[in-house]
């Protein structure tokens, strides 16, 4: 079930002040990492643009979604976020590599960084990060997009832990060979976001079974419907992160058109119980159908 309209617009509202934090974080860490000589810093800020993308998505994609459908898009526009998924995850890969190349010349050629500097940057960035953290939590509890932004700024927290201890242990003991190491950890989140956001950007466009979701045990729920004797040509696949559609034949025995309403009805409140799907499209056919011929099928 969609959310009320103001509840929506609250969530834009809050992801729009994340943004514009998370892209305050992103300049004072690329300036920072710049003048400091860290590469560390550099790399989360990095992971903060990945970041930007995610936030920058899934405020689009809430946006997007108070546009009603039209005859040139029935489903509306929700598939604009999976494009935009593809283009982050292609991002962050790229991050990645140009992260990864980057430290693998350092640690064969360390240079001095400037560690005070670099631990007061990262601890501004954890703040921001906290304050992030918290204008999110209510969210994403109640929608998929404020969820999935929720987890993108935890790790960047994590990361930023990272960055900190690494100035920590620099300052303490003057080991440079640290600030590396830790843009490859950070590299190796960002990779991690990377693969896991084109996978799933993917199994959308390829119409697969959505993540969370086994059709199995629809598939059993939908043959424990009263009525229902036979399940075939199910098809569950996904609009966008936050509509799940679902599609199949059932086969009852002979009765009426209104008997079947009364099935349908059974059927959209399960998967409402059990699942996120709300589009939902059931062609029944009685068992005569199998004498009879197609016009026997009625539609639900």
């Amino acid at each position: 079930m969609m959310e009320p309209k103001p509840a929506i617009q609250n969530l834009i509202k809050n992801l729009r002040i994340s943004l514009f934090l998370t892209l305050f974080i992103f300049i004072v860490e690329i300036i920072g990492g710049f003048l400091t000589n860290s590469l560390a810093l550099l790399s989360d800020a990095g992971h903060i643009l990945g970041d930007l993308f995610a936030l920058g998505l899934s405020w689009a994609a809430l946006w997007v979604s108070t546009f009603p459908p039209n005859e040139r898009k029935t489903y509306g526009y929700h598939r604009a976020e999976v494009l935009a998924a593809l283009i982050n995850a292609a991002l962050l890969f790229f991050i990645f590599l140009l992260i990864f190349y980057q430290a693998i010349k350092r640690l064969s050629n360390l240079e001095p960084v400037k560690s005070i500097p670099m631990l007061l940057v990262a601890l501004f960035g954890l703040g921001i990060n906290l304050l992030v953290l918290s204008i999110l939590k209510k969210g994403s509890g109640v929608n998929l997009n404020v969820k999935s932004a929720f987890f993108h700024v935890l790790g960047d927290m994590l990361a930023s832990i990272g960055v900190i201890l690494g100035g920590i242990i620099i300052t303490l003991t003057g080991y440079r060979i640290v600030d590396p190491l830790i843009s490859i950890f950070i590299g190796g989140i960002i990779f991690k976001g990377a693969y896991s956001v084109g996978k799933e950007s993917l199994d959308i466009l390829l119409e697969g079974v959505p993540k969370g979701v086994e059709r199995e045990k629809i598939e059993s729920l939908l043959k424990g419907v009263g009525g229902v004797k036979e399940v075939h040509d199910l098809h569950i696949w996904t609009i966008s992160s936050a509509h799940l559609a679902l599609s199949a034949h059932i086969v009852v025995e002979e009765q009426s058109t209104h008997s079947t309403k009364k099935i349908l009805d059974q059927i959209k409140e399960i998967l409402s119980q059990n699942s996120n799907i709300t589009h939902i499209t059931i062609q029944f056919e009685c068992i005569c159908c199998e004498d009879s011929g197609p016009e026997c099928i009625i539609s639900g």
